[in-house]
């Protein structure tokens, strides 16, 4: 049986391409891997998306609980926000908020709850302060493992 070839997690907010960023603010993909991504291969690719996984899901499950997937994919299309579905639902929910945070005014509605530690943010600042997080360790992953691509 085959698989169905790996998507890509661009989420339309591509700051490699249009700002020179070394890591993308939209989907955390190295620059690099943006402009390669057409010529991985697709364990190349499922290795991308599992480490930005790795990075994602921690972050999301300290701040949220995700209490239906279905809801929150239901969401995504009502935003016309890419959904992955090699990806889990806190990398969607990553995406959702980076790129919906300042529409959304309620996440019960996508099967999702603050956890009450981090409901003393709005959504927008809980957006920003995750991005922050996630920001830094992809640059700790790209200085730990890239260390030539440097600048």
């Amino acid at each position: 049986m085959t698989q169905a070839p790996v998507k890509t997690p661009c989420i339309g907010i591509c700051s490699t391409t249009s700002v020179g960023d070394p890591i993308c603010r939209g989907c955390k993909r190295f620059a690099f891997e943006v402009i390669d991504w057409n010529a991985y291969t697709e364990d190349e690719k499922r290795a991308v998306l599992q480490r930005i996984e790795a990075l994602v899901q921690p972050i999301i499950d300290d701040r949220f609980i995700i209490r239906s997937a279905q809801s929150l994919a239901a969401g995504l299309k009502r935003h016309a926000v890419p959904c992955n579905p090699d990806m889990s639902p806190a990398s969607w929910l990553h995406s959702l908020l980076k790129k919906r945070h300042r529409q959304i005014q309620e996440l019960s509605g996508y099967g999702v709850e603050i956890r009450d530690a981090w409901r003393h943010l709005t959504l927008p600042e809980l957006a920003e302060d995750m991005d922050v997080q996630l920001l830094r360790l992809c640059e700790a992953h790209r200085i730990r493992y890239f260390p030539e691509l440097l600048s």
